[in-house]
């Protein structure tokens, strides 16, 4: 296989840390890059390194900002007496875009993935315990997980652990999204569907 210039191979290498990004396509992304003017490619290499330079997690929420707290943890008319537990940053922008949450939030940095080294350990979990602890005027935990193995396997660590604290532990509903036909719905996502059914009056 043709050996690159140095740098071409270091950032490609570099690329293949990111989610879903093999060798063959780290490449492309670096050729790609290489194909702009020289002013957008360092205009580029500015914004990563702004990266680094002025985005900080906040220390309440464990999410990203670039101030001292994060837009949520100090907007003052967020419900401090919940507390929604997410996987990652991202998920607090997927449930904020439904406007039906209102509450504060709490990333937990993974999920329970042995395989891959996330253990209770390497995640958030302690921190998690301290705050509860220490803001005695959270009254409920929403637990907001993926519903797959590794989300199902967390949120029953977490309702274990959580059984000491006096708060209201609660998790996302599951079932048919709306548009959606039962004939292609699979038997969990119905099940589900049908345990969490609304009373009509």
């Amino acid at each position: 296989m043709r050996r690159f210039p140095e740098p071409i191979q270091n950032l490609a290498a570099a690329l293949t840390k990111l989610p879903g990004v093999g060798p063959k396509t780290a490449l492309r992304y670096v050729f790609a890059l290489l194909q702009l003017p020289k002013e957008e490619l360092l205009q580029t290499a500015i914004l990563i390194n702004e990266l680094s330079e002025k985005v900080k997690l906040c220390p309440h929420c464990f999410s990203y900002t670039q101030k001292d707290l994060c837009e949520i943890c100090s907007d003052p008319r967020r419900d401090n007496s919940k507390l929604c537990v997410v996987e990652t940053s991202r998920d607090i922008s997927t449930l904020e875009a439904t406007g039906a949450y209102s509450g504060k939030y709490f990333v937990l940095g993974g999920v329970l993935n042995p395989i891959e080294g996330m253990t209770p350990e390497v995640l958030r979990i302690q921190p998690l315990f301290q705050k509860l602890r220490e803001q005695n005027q959270i009254q409920e935990i929403v637990l907001a997980f993926s519903p797959d193995v590794h989300g199902e396997t967390t949120m029953m660590y977490l309702t274990k652990q959580l059984a000491g604290f006096e708060k209201q532990l609660t998790r996302l509903a599951r079932g048919l999204p709306a548009g959606a036909s039962l004939e292609f719905a699979d038997e969990v996502t119905l099940g589900d569907a049908i345990k969490g059914r609304k009373n009509l009056k």
